[in-house]
């Protein structure tokens, strides 16, 4: 499937991943919010936590380092061999199709599959494999991009002048379905933008219950001074305060650049 292919080129030769979440103060603030949302409904350690799309294995590393016994699953064999120079017991493998037994894990990440599966039967089943291998009661994270957000980047990074951009962005929030013909990696690639009612029916469509849509970055995209407010303390406090405090206001929850799904497994 070309899809497949590009997305697996896409980091294994195009983008460095394994810096995203360090080199800039959006980064910094996208590692640092999910942190906190995450350790929120997180299970006391120890405890079993697959990270599914894990990556290079940052939030892998941050779960070991706190106590958890964590296995990360990735589609990109950079990514695994990355994850695995952290320390971080590693496998090559598909959300869709995970090899693990039923009701393993106290705790499921998945933190990135949902960017890049287009057809709902597929974020559907990656979502029900995530389910079977937790254990009843166990909450499961899912991260998805807004269906706002290439729109928003767009226009902050100047994207927006080039008419094969607009021409994505428009598609993007048509379909949500995002397609780079283009090849220039800062377009992305092939990828499924949610709004935030489509990553709870995703969840729910999945057999999750008590699911709630968070919103990771918020607004914080738009402060002219983000970088600074990353490496002030006191700045960062300040920002971290308001973001929890618009947390539960609907109207702004798309504008937010990554969504972050929580739900828990039937009893």
């Amino acid at each position: 499937m070309k899809s497949h292919k590009d997305i697996i080129a896409h980091y294994e030769n195009r983008y460095d991943e394994d810096t995203r979440l360090s080199r800039d103060g959006l980064g910094q603030l996208e590692l640092l919010r999910t942190q906190i949302l995450v350790k929120r409904y997180l299970p006391q350690p120890p405890g079993r936590v697959l990270d599914v799309g894990g990556g290079p294995g940052v939030y892998a590393y941050w779960l070991t380092a706190a106590g958890y016994e964590v296995e990360l699953i990735d589609i990109v064999q950079r990514h695994v061999d990355q994850a695995t120079q952290r320390g971080i017991t590693s496998h090559l493998g598909d959300a869709r199709k995970l090899p693990a037994t039923n009701q393993r894990y106290d705790t499921v990440l998945m933190l990135g599959p949902l960017y890049h599966l287009q057809k709902r039967k597929h974020r559907l089943t990656a979502l029900q494999e995530a389910v079977r291998v937790a254990k009843p009661g166990a909450p499961v994270f899912a991260a998805a991009i807004s269906r706002y957000a290439p729109a928003i980047d767009g226009l902050a990074a100047g994207f927006w002048d080039d008419p094969e951009f607009a021409e994505i962005v428009i598609d993007d929030l048509e379909h949500g379905k995002h397609n780079n013909p283009t090849g220039d990696p800062q377009y992305f690639t092939t990828s499924y933008f949610h709004r935030p009612e489509d990553l709870f029916a995703d969840m729910t469509g999945a057999g999750l219950v008590d699911v709630e849509v968070l919103p990771v970055e918020g607004i914080a995209w738009s402060a002219a001074d983000l970088d600074e407010r990353m490496v002030d303390e006191e700045k960062q406090d300040a920002l971290l305060e308001l973001l929890e405090r618009l947390e539960d206001e609907p109207s702004i929850l798309g504008a937010s650049p990554h969504l972050l799904g929580v739900g828990r497994t039937p009893h």
